[in-house]
């Protein structure tokens, strides 16, 4: 019966870990980016980055344009830039709202953080 009580609770201090785990990559910031939120930025704009509070693993991370729901773009980081962040370059945008959604793993394991930056591009030549 010991056994079993000490299994169950084994069991549940793993499951403790694990959402701890998954917390602590949700808690990634994001400390800057290109375009920012809500940015209206021209067209002839074609450089990416999102800086974050922390390093982020280049080989696994990705940066994709979307717009009305659709990938337009699939950007993959330039693997020089600096550990916190991603840079990428994507060809000229024509005018209309954006999204630019940023997916990471971070550099402790397999945690893996996302999220969205809207943006639009203008008709300003």
């Amino acid at each position: 019966m010991k056994s079993r009580r000490f299994g169950v609770v084994g069991l549940s201090i793993v499951g403790l870990l694990c959402m701890a785990s998954g917390a602590w990559a949700q808690d990634l910031h994001v400390m800057a980016s290109n375009p920012a939120a809500s940015a209206v930025i021209e067209s002839r704009s074609s450089e990416f980055f999102v800086r974050f509070d922390r390093p982020v693993d280049h080989l696994h991370s990705l940066l994709t344009i979307s717009r009305d729901g659709k990938v337009v773009e699939t950007l993959h980081p330039r693997d020089g830039s600096a550990a916190s962040v991603l840079f990428a370059r994507a060809p000229t945008l024509t005018p209309g709202g954006y999204t630019l959604h940023w997916s990471v793993r971070l550099m402790t394991g397999s945690d893996v953080a996302q999220g969205d930056i809207p943006f639009t591009v203008s008709n300003a030549k």
